[in-house]
């Protein structure tokens, strides 16, 4: 997702290298929130992406995660992608990709699920604060979190949640850098929450590229403050869904 009209785009630069590459695993059920998405797909396979839950009805993720899915079903409570104790395996009743979303440069990547049941809030499942349009400050320390691939040279998501620091950088320049080198990233990360230092959610992962061969790897985010009209008109009309 990059820049594009009303959406500022900030880009989030690991301090080491990679998508939740250098990272470490998450203490269990340290992120309630967090959500696994199973991806059914039409050709029989399931693919994953990240989410997190914002009330007992709506889960949000990134809106490319929708491609060619027939359905979804949302595993909360996971830690170890392997271990299903305890975990609420819920199908979701609608998708609501943003209106404006572009699948080709990534812009308004973001969506969200309906629940077909409401969650069941306990000490490993609960919902996360998502930042206001209070004055237009940012954090700079943040952090992101998902079951993407931290090895580039593996094939296979890790089977444990992994979560690394970030350092926001508002910078127009490496948007249109990684523009022209886009690679999309591992879907384990993909719709997972950029969370900073006061608790709260201020984007969603979209996807991920490097600016040079030797650099790091940057995320690029869709802003949550900027959408804040049209999650509140969806979650709001929740009983119409």
């Amino acid at each position: 997702m990059f820049f594009h009209c009303e959406l500022v785009v900030l880009i989030l630069a690991l301090t080491l290298n990679g998508q939740i590459y250098g990272g470490h695993e998450a203490k269990p059920h340290s992120r309630p929130y967090m959500v696994l998405l199973e991806r059914h797909m039409q050709n029989g396979q399931t693919y994953y992406c990240g989410g997190f839950l914002l009330n007992k009805d709506f889960v949000m993720t990134a809106a490319h995660c929708q491609a060619k899915s027939v359905s979804y079903t949302a595993l909360l409570g996971v830690h170890n992608a392997h271990n299903c104790a305890g975990v609420q395996r819920i199908p979701v009743k609608a998708a609501f990709p943003h209106k404006d979303y572009n699948e080709t440069e990534y812009t308004n990547d973001i969506m969200l699920l309906k629940l077909s049941s409401k969650a069941h809030f306990n000490n490993n499942v609960s919902r996360i604060a998502l930042a206001d349009q209070s004055n237009g400050s940012l954090p700079k320390s943040c952090s992101v979190s998902g079951w993407g691939r931290n090895d580039r040279n593996s094939k296979h998501m890790p089977l444990t949640l992994m979560e690394v620091n970030v350092t926001l950088i508002d910078n127009e320049l490496y948007v249109h850098l990684c523009n022209i080198t886009l690679n999309k990233h591992t879907f384990g990360d993909s719709g997972g929450p950029l969370v900073c230092e006061d608790g709260k959610v201020y984007g969603v992962v979209s996807a991920s590229c490097k600016t040079n061969p030797d650099g790091p790897y940057v995320y690029s985010y869709a802003k949550i403050p900027e959408n804040a009209d049209w999650i509140n008109w969806i979650t709001g009309n929740n009983e119409k869904f």
